[in-house]
């Protein structure tokens, strides 16, 4: 905006120009020398990037900063992605740069950008998946080349600070076209013996057992070409399955590699990743006799605080020979009582049982009289169907020459012999006729 009459207002044509360049210039790539980096408190890295002709000013945001792959230093060859701004307060042309590389790192480290990208939106090198490592170790297993310095070097830092953690060594190549596979053989390797001692945490320890806490992965440093091996996608990915927390420390403090940033614990150098994963037996001790000293006085407190209890309850308490006493005669009243209870309790029952036996005695006697009298007149009705009694009033019984009885004159033929009973005896008959 402009103040009038065609004359513009400072910052309003330092905002023009700025808007000008940021439209041509949205994104260039350029290479220079570092001169004048400092780092702000606030994560912001300033420097300025310069060659043979030329000079600009450069700001590098901690967002981007925080991103960086080395530590650039004064008098680095750097590669920038940026964008050309004008930075109003002074007026001054400047560079808001994205991206930082070395120069010369070529299509491998593109190769490396874009995969340190699928990761990262992958969540595998997020902050809240990372794990604290274990202040006292168990075991320490251990992913190197049995050639390289850095398993010296390891081995001895660890003698040094804390001899007795046990180390278990995986070895595996850590330089050229098999050395991504090794590595991942190898930690799985470490994986398997976690999965087995898990297993089996119920049964009793055995003295060769060892109990791996913490994994640490490392290898000296090298040109990118080298350290290749750790830029594997597949050893990122075993990586981040890893049961325990894992050490990685690969290269020199300015290398960077995808299995740092999986990792869980980032240490600048070989050496430093076993000071990372084992504290020094000294401080351990210190610790441990911080621990016995804070024992012991708390066990201090527990004796007088149970012995002044002891104290207070010997007092309610008082004589005990006293207390006995009360006690003993509080339970001859207490076997008093049981005892005249007892004897009311068989009284009543003896008196049921002969209320009981009265009344089963009567039960039982009208019982029988009624199964008596059921008896005379079954006899009477008995009796009644009598057939003798039948024949006494003038009747017969007939039968043929068989016996069996004859009831009607169908049965009978002319000429038969029957047989009829009277009350007095039986008479012999004939047929000669029958009628109906």
């Amino acid at each position: 905006m402009n103040a009038g009459d065609g004359v513009w207002r400072v910052g309003a044509l330092c905002r023009a120009v700025a808007d000008q360049l940021s439209a041509r210039f949205q994104s260039v790539q350029v290479r220079g020398e570092l001169s004048g980096l400092s780092r702000a408190a606030s994560g912001h890295v300033y420097f300025a990037l310069k060659d043979d002709q030329g000079q600009l000013r450069c700001a590098m945001f901690k967002r981007a900063a925080s991103g960086l792959l080395f530590q650039p230093k004064d008098g680095d060859t750097v590669e920038v992605t940026a964008r050309v701004s004008v930075y109003e307060p002074r007026g001054d042309l400047q560079l808001v740069v994205e991206d930082m590389r070395r120069f010369g790192q070529g299509p491998l480290f593109e190769q490396f950008l874009k995969l340190k990208a699928k990761l990262a939106q992958e969540g595998l090198f997020d902050a809240d998946r990372k794990r604290e490592l274990s202040s006292t170790p168990r075991g320490i297993g251990l992913v190197t080349s049995l050639q390289a310095a850095a398993l010296h070097d390891v081995l001895t830092a660890l003698r040094r600070r804390a001899p007795h953690v046990p180390v278990v060594l995986a070895p595996a190549a850590v330089q050229g076209a098999q050395a991504p596979g090794e590595l991942v053989n190898a930690l799985r390797g470490l994986y398997a013996l976690v999965a087995v001692q898990h297993s089996q945490a119920h049964r009793p320890a055995q003295t060769t057992d060892v109990t791996i806490d913490t994994i640490i992965l490392v290898r000296g440093g090298g040109a990118l070409e080298d350290l290749w091996a750790f830029n594997d996608e597949q050893l990122a990915r075993v990586i981040a399955q890893s049961p325990v927390p894992v050490v990685c420390g690969v290269g020199h403090e300015t290398d960077f590699t995808i299995a740092d940033f999986v990792a869980d614990v980032r240490a600048p150098t070989p050496t430093a990743a076993a000071e990372l994963a084992a504290t020094p037996r000294e401080d351990a001790q210190l610790e441990i006799n911080g621990l016995h000293r804070h024992l012991q006085q708390g066990l201090r407190r527990l004796l007088d605080a149970h012995d002044q209890r002891l104290d207070t309850l010997q007092q309610r308490l008082g004589r005990p020979s006293q207390r006995l006493a009360a006690q003993r005669l509080l339970l001859t009243q207490h076997a008093s009582a049981l005892r005249a209870g007892l004897r009311q309790v068989l009284a009543r029952h003896h008196q049921q049982l002969d209320r009981l036996g009265q009344a089963l005695t009567l039960a039982r006697e009208h019982r029988l009289q009624r199964v008596d009298e059921r008896l005379v007149r079954a006899g009477l009705r008995l009796e009644l169907l009598d057939p003798h009694r039948v024949i006494q009033r003038g009747f017969a019984w007939l039968s043929d020459e068989q016996g069996h009885a004859v009831t009607r004159a169908e049965q009978t033929r002319v000429g038969q012999s029957l047989q009829a009973t009277l009350q007095d005896g039986k008479v012999d008959l004939t047929v000669r006729g029958r009628s109906g």
